[in-house]
């Protein structure tokens, strides 16, 4: 039970990254409250250290504790300075205004300067605003800079001695949530296989979403690398590892979907939103075949869920050499050609599971093995030598002046908090700074008009339902000040694990959390939490208005830069895939796959606006949808081509063929004409369609010609020519006609 439990938290929350950002929050204010109320603190004081503590824990970004530790460091007198300031400039009508909008400005311009500059920038402007909340005065400034001090270090207390948060630590946890997520969809396809009538659509989905978090997970482990790992040569090991398992597991799903389909599944994604799912029910598998697949399926799922346990047990052994046969064609069971691919999709990914283990884990007991359990560990072994450092990637070229996003981002925050402090003090002179608050919290990881549009949207809709509870709250606690602490500990936790989920959520949970930050300061009343939504709405506004007017990003010049990367990405990665499975030298392969799915992240991520549920451009969220995932099917095959072509050096069933850069070169400069069209659309460039991938390589598709491995090349090579063919409509790049 607890090894489920614990699968089950790991898969939920990768790297337990929410669950400690709030425990050491909760952690820091519980230990700040308690040192405060020793010394007799008054409520005032202990709001004021609450908030603090809370800066002083959250503003920290840095990986290595050292650096964090330095960071904090610096954080106190930056935050004894700003409260200082606050002080002394709060009865200073226009002064302290504009010394506010010029703290602004620099506390953005200081992400500039990476983690460091962003953290110190971020305590800098929330010091200041407690200082406006609790309204801070001359006279109580030294006992406010003792409360400060406190607070760092009950801070640092959490986060160096009670909770504290290792990359290597961070790494070994999201290993378990990549093995425990693994363990989930394999869970699903599962579910996939039994699935009849109105189960389906549930099942599928299933399918799709245990896929999505797989990478996302994968995703996570690739940023917390360079960090979490004791030299290069691991690193990239177990990114090598990693991409395996989640290629091998998403193509298990698309065998499984293809023995159950009237037709061959080429992806996971559905690409118009509500798009009927496939005919799932032929062909029909004989019921002998089916009892093994389940029973294999089982026997995967168990293998993924001990791996990594220390079980070395035989039946664990017999379950990984059953498995790992099926590699061989004279092991397959009896059955349909596509419910047969699914037995060596099975073997596969028990290889797969095998090698992540050996990389994570080091050498495993060989006595058990079999002559195919043999092979495979030797393949990977040879795989794992033939792994060397790679080269150092050219910098990016950095934008000056104005086009820095830093700098732009720094004058619309500035200008956007001028009008809120103008529109905010006609709304209340006492609590004008809520509306400097949200316009400066929409610009937080935004980067176009539209992004902080919808974040603006979400804030306020959070901010409305969080004064209904607010209101409930302070009625429920009246004056009790210790319950009313206890509740707004329980809000504040709930704030930072459900922050990275949903934006709208957090900010319900900080409303009302200020609901009893009201009462505690006897400043509660119905009026006080509508004033917060006025302020809200006003804020938002005005960030929207300072992003479309000064410095404008707008979003589909955004969503095109982005799009032209990843087009860019995907060009690279096949490019090189293909130089490498036609005999060419050895490229960064997974590197470069890992900087396409960090782009089409980028761009899934961007285009929100677009896709939002409430838009009212129907046709353009349409649009946006079907290209994402048209790309997100692109990045599959390509993903799948490099590990592939990573295999060539050392797999004996993997030979180069000279053909493939040729029967290649119609999709690349077919991405290359689409990233032209997206950059000008002026270009009068066609994209090409012809003859199959393989009829260019001297013999008609779905001829057996070839061999296993290297019609699966060609398979994933005709899908992505069709995939990058497809997008020429929807980005309207006129197609050319074959010629004849």
């Amino acid at each position: 039970m607890w090894t489920g439990l614990r699968d089950r938290i790991a898969a939920s929350d990768p790297g337990l990254l929410r669950l400690t950002a709030g425990l050491r929050t909760v952690g820091a204010i519980t230990l700040t409250l308690a040192v405060l109320s020793l010394f007799g603190a008054d409520v005032h004081l202990l709001v004021a250290g609450a908030m603090a503590a809370m800066v002083a824990t959250f503003a920290i970004r840095e990986k290595q504790l050292g650096p964090q530790a330095v960071t904090l460091a610096l954080g106190l007198p930056v935050a004894l300075a700003s409260v200082s300031l606050g002080a002394v400039l709060n009865a200073r009508l226009y002064v302290g205004d504009i010394f506010f909008v010029v703290l602004i400005f620099c506390a953005v311009y200081g992400r500039r300067f990476g983690d460091r500059g962003t953290a110190l920038g971020l305590i800098g402007f929330q010091i200041y605003f407690l200082s406006l909340f609790v309204g801070v005065t001359v006279s109580s400034l030294p006992a406010l800079c003792g409360v400060m001090a406190v607070a760092f270090c009950s801070s640092a207390v959490l986060r160096f001695a009670v909770v504290p948060a290792t990359p290597t630590g961070v790494l070994m946890r999201l290993r378990l949530a990549f093995r425990a997520r693994l363990a989930q969809l394999v869970s699903a396809q599962l579910d996939l296989l039994d699935a009849d009538g109105d189960e389906m659509d549930k099942a599928l989905n299933a399918v799709r979403e245990g896929t999505a978090r797989l990478h996302e997970t994968a995703m996570m482990i690739q940023a917390q690398l360079d960090e979490g790992t004791s030299d290069e040569s691991v690193a990239r090991l177990v990114q090598r590892r990693v991409a395996d398992a989640e290629i091998a597991a998403e193509r298990l799903g698309l065998l499984l979907l293809t023995a159950r389909s009237a037709e061959r599944a080429d992806t996971l994604t559905l690409h118009l939103p509500g798009a009927p799912a496939p005919s799932l029910s032929a062909p029909a598998v004989p019921d002998e075949a089916t009892a093994t697949l389940r029973r294999d399926l089982q026997a995967l799922r168990t293998l993924v869920l001990r791996a990594g346990s220390g079980d070395t047990g035989t039946a664990l052994a017999h379950v990984r050499n059953r498995l790992l046969g099926y590699r061989d064609e004279e092991n397959l069971p009896p059955a349909p050609a596509a419910v047969q691919d699914v037995f060596r999709g099975i073997g596969e990914a028990a290889r797969a599971v095998m090698g992540l283990r050996i990389a994570l884990d080091g050498p495993q007991d060989e006595s058990d093995d079999t002559p195919a359990t043999a092979r495979s560990r030797e393949e990977l072994d040879a795989e794992d030598a033939a792994i060397d450092g790679g080269g150092e990637e050219p910098a990016a070229e950095e934008e000056t002046g104005l086009r820095r996003p830093t700098t732009r981002a720094a004058v619309q925050v500035a200008v956007g908090s001028t009008l809120a402090i103008v529109g905010g003090e006609m709304l209340s002179t006492q609590r004008w700074y809520w509306a400097v608050l949200t316009c400066w919290i929409v610009f937080l990881n935004t980067a176009s008009t539209g992004e902080i549009l919808v974040k603006g949207y979400r804030r306020l809709l959070g901010t409305v339902f969080g004064v209904v509870a607010g209101i409930v709250l302070a009625g429920l606690v009246g004056q009790n000040t210790w319950t009313a602490f206890a509740l707004v500990l329980v809000l504040i936790f709930a704030m930072f694990y459900s922050a990275p989920l949903s934006y709208t959520l957090m900010s319900f949970f900080v409303t009302a959390m200020l609901g009893l930050l009201y009462t505690l300061l006897h400043t509660y009343s119905l009026d006080v939490l509508v004033l917060r939504v006025e302020e809200t709405a006003l804020g938002a506004a005005c960030g929207v208005v300072a992003a479309a007017l000064v410095l404008p990003v707008r979003t589909d010049r955004r969503t095109n830069e982005l799009l032209g990367t990843v087009l860019d990405r995907l060009a690279d990665v096949t490019e090189a895939a293909v130089g490498q499975l036609s005999g060419g030298p050895a490229d960064e392969l997974l590197d470069k796959a890992r900087d396409l799915d960090q782009a089409l992240a980028d761009l899934r991520a961007a285009t929100q606006p677009l896709t939002h549920p409430v838009t009212p451009l129907r046709a353009r969220r349409h649009t946006a949808r079907y290209v994402v995932a048209l790309l997100e099917t692109c990045a599959y095959h390509a993903r799948t081509l490099a590990a592939t072509a990573e295999l060539l050096p050392t797999h004996p069933s993997i030979a180069a063929d000279p053909r493939l850069r040729g029967a290649a070169a119609r999709t690349v400069r077919n991405i290359g004409t689409i990233a032209a069209r997206v950059e000008d659309e002026h270009t009068g460039a066609r994209v090409e369609t012809g003859p199959s991938i393989a009829s260019l390589l001297g013999s008609d598709a779905g001829t057996p010609r070839y061999g296993r491995i290297t019609d699966r090349v060609l398979r994933h090579l005709e899908r992505l020519d069709e995939a990058v063919v497809g997008l020429a409509r929807p980005l309207g790049v006129p197609v050319a006609e074959p010629r004849g």
